[in-house]
């Protein structure tokens, strides 16, 4: 390894949340690690445990990103015989993290796997690994030896697309002029991102919508931006990653509605509620 980064930008999802040290260690390891090599947070507040929410944002926003090794601690598993990933991506990036499923989405936005190692060299890791941390004793010296162009297969044994732990799969169905969706992310707007792109709105501009959850039922139109509706109502929107979202102008719509992630919606045409 040299001392000139290949990749001179590692980006960084977690749930560890800023009120702890969680992410400064991490961070302190890819310092001293890779010194020349920036760190990008991406967000650090993914809720816990939340594997479908850290793919979705991460997936979201590497297209935006410059080349860089992509790390990824969101880890229910950690410590247990759960793998350690390392993928390469036809985009010339990396992602690092568990092998859970965080990491497929972003990898496909990257272009593909090209290739795939488990984390299994000692070696590439701190010299004491606590069972409760990889973040900070095995993904964050990884990333930082990679950005600094160690060759990942180097990393541990050669894996297969078909060897990796599939990523959950949110629900989303369409039929007719109806839509049930699975809320994905929750912003901190409280805006509600759903698992179904955009595009496949059955619906038309300003048309009147009925919002059915877990908590309630509530009226609602199709927009284009917030703005679209009074302050303080609902609206159905295409968001800026291309999905289906509910907001609320100027207020929350997590609040409104009543409503958390992995919570399924109903949404169809007002006039057709009887």
């Amino acid at each position: 390894m040299n001392d000139q980064p290949r990749h001179p930008w590692i980006s960084f999802t977690t749930d560890y949340g800023t009120a702890d040290g969680f992410v400064a260690a991490c961070r302190g390891v890819l310092a001293r690690h890779a010194p020349a090599v920036s760190v990008i947070d991406i967000s650090h507040h993914i809720p816990p445990q939340a594997i479908t929410a850290a793919s979705a944002v991460l997936t979201q926003t590497v297209p935006y990103l410059p080349t860089a090794v992509h790390l990824v601690v969101v880890d229910p598993g950690v410590g247990t015989a759960r793998r350690g990933l390392a993928l390469e991506t036809t985009s010339g990036s990396l992602l690092v993290g568990p092998d859970n499923g965080v990491l497929l989405a972003p990898a496909e936005r990257l272009g593909g796997i090209t290739t795939a190692v488990e984390l299994a060299e000692p070696d590439w890791w701190l010299p004491e690994v606590s069972a409760t941390f990889h973040g900070r004793d095995i993904f964050a010296p990884v990333a930082a030896a990679a950005a600094l162009g160690a060759d990942i297969r180097a990393a541990g044994p050669a894996l297969t697309r078909e060897q990796l732990v599939p990523a959950p799969t949110p629900h989303s169905s369409s039929h007719g002029r109806n839509v049930r969706a699975q809320v994905i992310t929750i912003d901190h707007f409280g805006n509600l991102q759903l698992a179904l792109p955009a595009t496949q709105a059955p619906w038309h501009h300003g048309e009147p919508l009925l919002i059915t959850t877990p908590t309630g039922r509530f009226t609602a139109r199709f927009g284009r931006t917030f703005g679209d509706v009074a302050e303080g109502d609902c609206l159905v929107l295409a968001d800026s990653a291309g999905h289906l979202a509910v907001a609320v102008n100027t207020a929350s719509a997590a609040a409104r509605l009543e409503t958390t992630r992995d919570h399924i919606l109903d949404i169809t045409p007002a006039e057709r509620d009887t």
